[in-house]
């Protein structure tokens, strides 16, 4: 008898998933990676090498960098090939055979998600820039820092007249010299738009490329197609002598290796990929297959590499993160923690004020605005969202009250236009009674008062000099708000006039 429907169909539905997993393989990532006791084992000052999969029956495929003209890498793959897989692998197995004194990563991701992010939460002491979903701007500024570097080091190196990592360690130089690697996933992205950060860029990687072989500086570029008016110029491509390809179309297959190397094309399963270090070359062609590593696992490894560290006492350093997809975290801040954590004390009054604003885009401190005793030093923050300009000027808060602990060191005002009942005045309450320090907190009916004060102050320090004077820091919020603050000519008529002085609230503010 014929089975029933439902018994066919539960069939060939178990016949149809089976079908799709046939050609998948996995090989696990224990074959690559070291026991315990040879973690952090291997030198690089000669060569970088590394397994990342496996090649015929019993050969392991290694990423070899830094020998002869084996000096940059450059992948493609189509979505679902194993491309982010592989770049995990080499990331986590580097981090395992190889001491942070070996090798350093500036890891750069221009996708719409966070494959770079494990390393960051778990500060990979070997990374020292992270870029998750990353914008242009930040990964110029990446490729300066890792320009800086190549220089750094090319000014040490001709010192002492060698060309090589392993010769600049003989001489005498001063170690560590780590081999630098700068991963970017989606490169492509940096020369979308024909202007100055794709000049830049383009000038930047040519000359990282072309010159940082003898520094120990290798770049690691991926793409899902190298096709398409957006990209890298192909001399600086022709530099880059290791091609791995793993499943991509036609027309990247060609593009990828030598145009008479079309091997790439009979690749179909993830993971399947030919290593080629002859510049595509076809007599280069070494089939492979990628480990597999799952998240789990590269999270377990990962755990490895930062209880090594900690057993051998090597101290661990934060990298810098950027991530493009959430805001700015205010506790990430180390400027700030500092001027937090730092004793009660006199703050230098004559010294610039910063104030801290958020995260930059590219490397460097946090953002911040420098208040300093000049005329025109003043800052005046624009746009549409009355939340994040009430978050900025709440750290601006926490800012002065963080570096002027007392009354007497400054005087502070704020003067505040939100609902008494409204949750951002409830926000705003609740700083003021956290901060440490009195917080002058001024409501509308106060301002002309305030203003005649505050002007009074100004004209008696204009004439008699503010040496031994404490500062004063005048903040607004929702300044469109306060019709009182609007400049008036004196050809205009307002009934808010102070009828026995003439003075006009707007008008003091704008001489202050």
């Amino acid at each position: 008898h014929p089975p029933e429907d439902e018994g066919v169909n539960a069939f060939i539905h178990r016949v149809g998933t089976a079908s799709i997993d046939s050609s998948r393989v996995e090989v696990p990532f224990d074959q690559v990676s070291p026991p315990d006791n040879e973690i952090w084992t291997r030198q690089t000052s000669k060569e970088l090498v590394v397994p990342i999969g496996r090649t015929g029956a019993t050969k392991l495929q290694e990423l070899a960098i830094g020998k002869g003209t084996r000096q940059h890498a450059l992948i493609a793959g189509k979505t679902g090939s194993g491309k982010s897989t592989l770049f995990h692998v080499m990331i986590t197995n580097l981090a395992l055979w190889c001491s942070p004194d070996e090798v350093e990563f500036y890891l750069v991701d221009f996708k719409k998600g966070v494959e770079f992010k494990a390393y960051a939460t778990r500060k990979l002491p070997h990374a020292r820039v992270i870029a998750i979903e990353s914008d242009r701007e930040f990964g110029l500024s990446v490729l300066q820092r890792v320009d800086d570097e190549l220089r750094r080091r090319g000014e040490a190196f001709r010192k002492l007249g060698v060309q090589n990592i392993a010769n600049y360690l003989q001489a005498g130089g001063e170690g560590p010299v780590p081999r630098t690697l700068l991963l970017i996933d989606e490169f492509q992205e940096l020369f979308t738009e024909e202007d100055k950060i794709s000049q830049d860029a383009s000038v930047l990687l040519d000359r990282i490329v072309r010159q940082g072989r003898a520094f120990g500086i290798h770049v690691i570029l991926g793409s899902q197609t190298l096709g398409g008016a957006f990209t890298l110029a192909r001399t600086t491509l022709g530099q880059m002598a290791i091609r791995v390809a793993l499943m991509c179309d036609e027309s990247d297959a060609y593009l990828i290796m030598d145009e008479n190397n079309p091997a790439p094309r009979l690749l179909t399963r993830p993971g399947e990929g030919i290593y080629n270090d002859m510049s595509g070359k076809m007599e280069g062609n070494s089939p492979f297959q990628v480990v597999w590593l799952p998240d789990e696992v590269r999270d377990a490894q990962i755990d490895r590499v930062i209880a090594h560290a900690k057993a051998v006492n090597k101290p661990l350093r934060e990298p810098v993160v950027f991530e493009g997809n959430v805001p700015a975290e205010v506790t990430e801040n180390p400027d700030l923690r500092a001027a937090l954590a730092a004793p009660p004390g006199g703050a230098d009054s004559h010294a610039p004020t910063p104030i801290w604003l958020g995260a930059p885009n590219s490397i460097k401190g946090p953002s911040h605005a420098l208040l300093r005793r000049a005329g025109g030093n003043h800052l005046m923050i624009v746009g549409p969202r009355d939340d994040a300009a009430l978050s900025i000027l709440s750290i601006a808060l926490v800012s002065l009250c963080s570096q002027f602990r007392s009354a007497d060191t400054a005087r502070i005002i704020y003067l505040d236009a939100t609902s008494p009942d409204s949750s951002e005045n409830l926000l705003l309450k609740q700083a003021i009674e956290a901060l440490p320090r009195p917080i002058e907190h001024i409501r509308s009916p106060d301002i002309a008062p305030l203003l005649s004060d505050l002007e009074s102050e100004f004209q008696l320090r204009s004439s008699e000099g503010a040496d031994g004077k404490p500062p004063v820091f005048f903040l607004i919020n929702n300044l469109q708000k306060f019709k009182q603050l609007r400049y008036e000519d004196d050809f205009s008529f307002s009934m808010d006039d102070d009828k026995t002085t003439g003075a006009k609230p707007g008008n003091q503010l704008d001489s202050i």
